[in-house]
């Protein structure tokens, strides 16, 4: 009884974007998914993108914006660290890019950045920052940080666009929820505010995208998060043998921040 227009679907690759609106539209009895309505599913990217192009002018873009992929942002790193005359040959344009990066998926703009640098690569990457900033903007850009990290602060600084999102998408869905960043995070958070409708998937045990950004606490602060919420856990594994269930969970259960649960399978023993 809910309008596809106000179901939103979260995660993280084209492909599983791709796999759920297959999914969805095989259980809506869609033969053509492209012809009839759809919640509005993709990766936090797609999404960001989409209502940033609607919303570009209050962020000072037109809709029309390019998004630089890596090779692009690289290149533009480049030029930059050869104007700025940096010839150590240990500072190189993915390890700057990788740096600025990180700070986006923690919502640091470049000044907050600067006060916050220490090592030799954090202190060159404070110096190029501003400037790739400044360079994107020039260029009609953004990078696929800023899609998240724009957005973010275009609900966080204009409330009536929060509002407009927050009644249009009342009910929420993050996939892998485990592998969310700070800057995701911050987006759910907005977005769920009003109708805490929200459900997510995921599991604090397969967290294993830290070194980009990812922090595994969000899914297990959820609960402190959203007090009313419930937890189903899914403790069947259809793939593994009772064996390996158990030697994987005499590994995990050494961690000391984690989640209670414990696998089963119906397949036996095995070997």
């Amino acid at each position: 009884g809910v309008s596809p227009h106000h179901i939103l679907g979260l995660t993280f690759t084209n492909k599983a974007a791709g796999e759920m609106k297959q999914r969805v539209a095989k259980l809506l009895g869609y033969d053509e998914p492209n012809a009839n309505p759809l919640p509005f599913l993709g990766t936090f990217h797609s999404i960001a993108n989409r209502i940033l192009r609607r919303e570009a002018e209050r962020i000072g873009f037109n809709s029309n914006f390019l998004i630089y992929d890596t090779a692009d942002s690289q290149a533009l790193i480049k030029k930059i660290l050869k104007k700025l005359q940096v010839d150590d040959k240990s500072i190189t344009p993915s390890g700057i890019l990788w740096a600025i990066s990180s700070a986006k998926n923690e919502l640091v703009g470049p000044e907050k950045y600067r006060s916050m640098a220490s090592s030799r690569v954090q202190l060159v990457a404070a110096d190029v920052y501003p400037i790739y900033q400044r360079e994107l903007r020039q260029s009609k850009a953004m990078d696929f940080d800023d899609l998240i990290m724009e957005l973010v602060k275009l609900l966080q600084n204009e409330h009536e666009v929060l509002e407009r999102y927050q009644n249009q998408f009342k009910y929420i869905l993050v996939d892998e929820y485990q592998d969310t960043n700070h800057s995701q995070y911050q987006l759910i958070k907005l977005l769920a505010a009003k109708h805490n409708n929200l459900c997510v998937v995921g599991d604090d045990w397969q967290s294993i995208y830290s070194w980009r950004g990812a922090n595994y606490q969000n899914i297990l602060n959820f609960e402190s998060d959203y007090t009313s919420s419930k937890v189903i856990k899914l403790e069947q594994n259809y793939r593994s043998t009772q064996h390996i269930l158990d030697a994987a969970h005499s590994v995990i259960t050494k961690n000391l921040s984690r989640s209670q649960k414990k696998l089963w399978t119906d397949l036996g023993l095995g070997e």
